[in-house]
């Protein structure tokens, strides 16, 4: 039986999202997989559909680096209303508690300060983490609460930007697997009026700059006009791809020759000299230093490939 055909053009790299209020992550990322007809597409940690902001999608090969993205660290603005407590610690969730706000400055800060560093957090039951295969939000969604143990995270920083009456405005900086509605809900508790996240927005992934985001309605202006102009689309919309070893490029790179290039993309381990002692690098290959994957330091000493590029070329295309 011959083998499927993908469906889609074979286009590599990453979109830099500014994903909007009122959808979840999954719906803009299929709504930017159909704008560029891509064959392959996914995301890097999902936003609340409450949430806005930088969300990196992973086009073609680049989704073999996307879990390098879900693993870094983000930033986060949110905006909190204290003194009402609710089901999913957000304004989406059922109100659980409402208390009065007798909040001063004073206490404000003082409550901030056990949340920087690092610090253990327990996951909230509306969080997409998995039990016995299915997301904790299910779970929640069916009343049932599972115990969740507490997971150690870092705040790097933690910068209060507003405290006006039962409004607190903070910029978070953290690293994977930080919940900011867990943060907010968690302070709510430490103030004894409660609170939870009204507005938050993702302003940095790793090290992607904020001003290259594009919108849904940028790329779809774009699709259209190429159809008007009679032009192929990608003419217009793939340079808005960045390059996918953008999403590794805080691994220590490791630049190969010819000859030991064609030994790696065939899976084979090389030495390399000037590699690092261990860990994971990133590979590239000749004197225009192609970026052909990710491999890790061995126990030989070698750079052995983990995930590499399958260049077009080689799909017959």
């Amino acid at each position: 039986m011959g083998r499927r055909r993908n469906r889609g053009r074979l286009v590599d790299g990453i979109v830099l999202l500014d994903k909007p209020v009122g959808i979840s992550s999954n719906d803009a990322l299929q709504r930017v997989k159909r704008i560029y007809n891509a064959n392959k597409a996914g995301h890097t940690g999902a936003l609340d559909p409450l949430a806005s902001g930088m969300l990196p999608l992973c086009l073609g090969e680049a989704t073999k680096f996307s879990q390098h993205l879900l693993d870094s660290d983000k930033r986060y603005v949110v905006t909190a209303k204290l003194g009402v407590r609710t089901t999913t610690s957000d304004s989406d969730g059922e109100v659980v508690s409402e208390r009065p706000v007798e909040v001063s400055q004073a206490q404000l800060d003082e409550a901030l300060e056990q949340f920087r560093g690092d610090i253990m957090q327990v996951p909230s039951m509306y969080s997409a983490l998995k039990h016995q295969g299915q997301p904790l939000y299910k779970y929640a969604r069916e009343g049932i609460t599972i115990d969740r143990p507490a997971r150690p995270i870092t705040v790097f920083e933690l910068t209060l930007h507003r405290f006006e009456g039962d409004e607190v405005e903070m910029e978070v900086h953290c690293s994977k697997g930080t919940y900011i509605r867990t943060i907010v809900d968690d302070l709510g508790e430490a103030l004894g009026c409660g609170a939870h996240v009204t507005v938050l927005r993702r302003t940095q992934v790793a090290g992607y700059p904020y001003e290259r985001m594009v919108t849904i309605e940028q790329l779809d202006d774009l699709l259209q006009q190429a159809l008007a102009d009679g032009i192929p689309p990608k003419e217009l919309l793939d340079d808005l791809l960045l390059p996918m070893d953008t999403a590794v490029a805080d691994l220590e790179e490791v630049n190969l020759d010819e000859i030991s290039g064609s030994y790696i993309m065939n899976g084979n381990p090389v030495q390399a000299s000037g590699a690092p002692m261990a860990g994971k690098v990133r590979i590239t290959v000749g004197d225009d230093r192609t970026f052909v994957g990710i491999g890790e330091i061995d126990d030989d000493g070698n750079v052995a490939p983990r995930r590499l590029v399958v260049f077009h070329e080689q799909q017959g295309e």
